[in-house]
């Protein structure tokens, strides 16, 4: 488990940077999520001891623990955002708010409003 929210950012920006193509750098996760790439070096450091990636010949690939995680985190992204935009909320500060309570939401919160959602048929995607 990480016990910060800048871990789980850079585990869900590998994920959806691995989406689009095989090999993830430093410098795509930096430009992604705006950070110095050596902070980029330092957190994948930290995650490599985790044992959430792996980092081989400058490619980034998420373990399968890593993955499992960073989806976890993904789909509580895309959860709050399609929930906060059910509010009334614009894109833009869904996308924004859902970034920030992803991290600090119980799982029992997270869960009831999940099942809110899927009553309300409101696709998470």
């Amino acid at each position: 488990m990480i016990n910060n929210e800048s871990g789980e950012d850079y585990l869900e920006a590998i994920l959806r940077l691995s989406a689009v193509k095989d090999d993830v750098h430093s410098v795509e996760v930096a430009r992604e999520l705006g950070v110095s790439k050596p902070a980029v070096t330092k957190a994948m450091r930290l995650l490599t001891q985790k044992g959430y990636v792996s980092v081989v010949d400058n490619h980034i690939h998420l373990t399968d623990s890593g993955k499992k995680y960073a989806e976890s985190v993904y789909e509580k992204h895309k959860m709050f955002t399609a929930f906060f935009k059910s509010l009334g909320v614009d894109a833009k500060t869904a996308e924004a708010d859902a970034c920030r309570v992803e991290h600090v939401l119980s799982d029992e919160t997270c869960e009831a409003i999940r099942a809110l959602l899927a009553l309300q048929k409101t696709d998470v995607n």
